[in-house]
């Protein structure tokens, strides 16, 4: 798993509507909260994806977006994407080869392990967290993130 001061690799996946999206396409808009999941419609990954939607509109208020990644098919992630009202890109990593880069494959190769990372616009990561079953952690880190923003954009303003 990527620990902060990484550099995050470069990739290209196919969204919900499956359009290719590149990490470069996302950091443009500026700093990322990237997260890998198992897989959608699982009672874990709705509760974390439904908890990172609820915050949303914090995240918009510091600058910050949401991107997860998982094996589904871009089909998969549209269906869950419309059932749970997410406001936010799932990424389709079918062959696993980003989780794979990202350090995040579960045991064996099987599965996928529970990872959040926050990455900056210049690709570097800033802060991550890999907890396979407590979700509630993964939230917490969210709001972490948008505090450190939060704090960073004020130094912005005043500068």
């Amino acid at each position: 798993m990527l620990k902060p001061g990484d550099r995050a690799p470069e990739f290209s996946l196919p969204n919900e509507d499956d359009r290719e999206v590149s990490l470069t396409d996302l950091l443009n808009n500026g700093p990322l909260i990237l997260y890998f999941y198992p897989a959608d419609f699982t009672p874990g990954c709705t509760k974390e994806a439904c908890s990172f939607r609820d915050l949303h509109d914090e995240l918009l208020t510091v600058r910050l977006q949401v991107v997860g990644i998982s094996p589904q098919s871009p089909e998969s992630h549209q269906k869950f994407k419309e059932k749970h009202t997410l406001p936010f890109t799932l990424l389709s990593d079918m062959d696993k080869a980003v989780i794979g880069m990202y350090g995040v494959d579960g045991p064996l190769g099987f599965g996928v392990r529970r990872a959040t990372l926050l990455i900056n616009p210049d690709r570097i990561v800033k802060a991550s967290l890999l907890a396979d079953f407590r979700i509630d952690r993964h939230s917490e880190f969210i709001r972490q993130a948008i505090t450190i923003r939060n704090a960073a954009m004020g130094r912005e303003s005043s500068a």
